[in-house]
């Protein structure tokens, strides 16, 4: 017996949109390049600046490199303790630059938890299209208010390699 479907509701596929998103956001892994403390802790780790780079997927070739504080103690070794919302990019062309497919004007490309809750580092990546460079914003989101505090740099791509955009 076969029972008939409904469509999914417009809700529920931007639910899906969305969670599809997040996914391929966060598939992008950090490289822990290193550390330095900042502040001593008797209990936990120390607090400390954390300096990763991540490989733009979308842009090959491409590596950005973020640093932000991270907070220590009990909570910040639990996972529990919200870290501040500042954090510091520069990407850097690290070989010959590609893109596997056409990239959306303005995407998100990296997405990592900075609480416990609500609160997201972000990293999206803009192109610049008249000038064929790619540019990188990094700000932190939370849930209820998010913090003007951000950074951006640029890549530049050699003009022989027009960057393609998606229609």
């Amino acid at each position: 017996m076969h029972l008939p479907t409904r469509p999914p509701s417009r809700a529920w596929r931007r639910a899906a949109l969305w969670l599809a998103a997040s996914t391929l956001a966060a598939a992008a892994h950090a490289e822990k390049i290193g550390t330095v403390d900042t502040a001593f802790q008797w209990i936990g780790r120390d607090h400390d600046i954390l300096v990763e780079a991540y490989d733009d997927p979308g842009a090959l070739g491409v590596t950005c490199y973020v640093s932000r504080a991270r907070t220590g103690g009990i909570k910040g070794t639990l996972g529990l303790a919200e870290d501040r919302a500042e954090a510091s990019i520069a990407c850097r062309q690290t070989g010959p630059i590609s893109f596997p497919k056409p990239l959306r004007k303005q995407e998100e490309v990296f997405s990592e938890r900075m609480s416990i809750l609500f609160k997201r580092l972000r990293i999206v990546r803009m192109v610049d299209a008249p000038r064929n460079t790619l540019v990188y914003l990094t700000y932190s989101e939370k849930l209820i208010d998010g913090s003007p505090q951000n950074s951006i740099t640029a890549v530049p791509v050699d003009r022989a390699t027009p960057i393609v955009l998606r229609p």
